[in-house]
């Protein structure tokens, strides 16, 4: 068999490099806080991993859950003019 060195040769079997062509350095950190320095495809400087919240005490999952899901705000009262005395504010108004 011969064996021809030229670009047709890439179609015949696979290129012998990675799948993609520019990889950028990562950290990855782990839930128990260890790192790992990695090749990532999008430049990123820090990745983690997410935290199993059923490992958790009770106390602690409710505290993220809280943070992650804020409560609504409550509605204010609107203000109404009746208690404001408007002599004190003749000053800015036109004539």
């Amino acid at each position: 068999a011969c064996v021809r060195s030229n670009s047709n040769r890439a179609a015949i079997s696979h290129l012998h490099r990675q799948l993609y062509g520019r990889c950028y350095p990562v950290l990855l950190v782990n839930t128990d806080g260890s790192t790992i320095r990695l090749r990532y495809s999008e430049p990123k400087r820090i990745l983690m991993l997410p935290l199993d919240s059923s490992t958790l005490p009770e106390a602690e999952r409710k505290a993220r859950l809280r943070r992650h899901f804020p409560s609504k705000p409550k509605a204010k009262e609107e203000e109404t003019f009746e208690g404001i005395d408007l002599d004190a504010y003749k000053k800015f108004w036109k004539k």
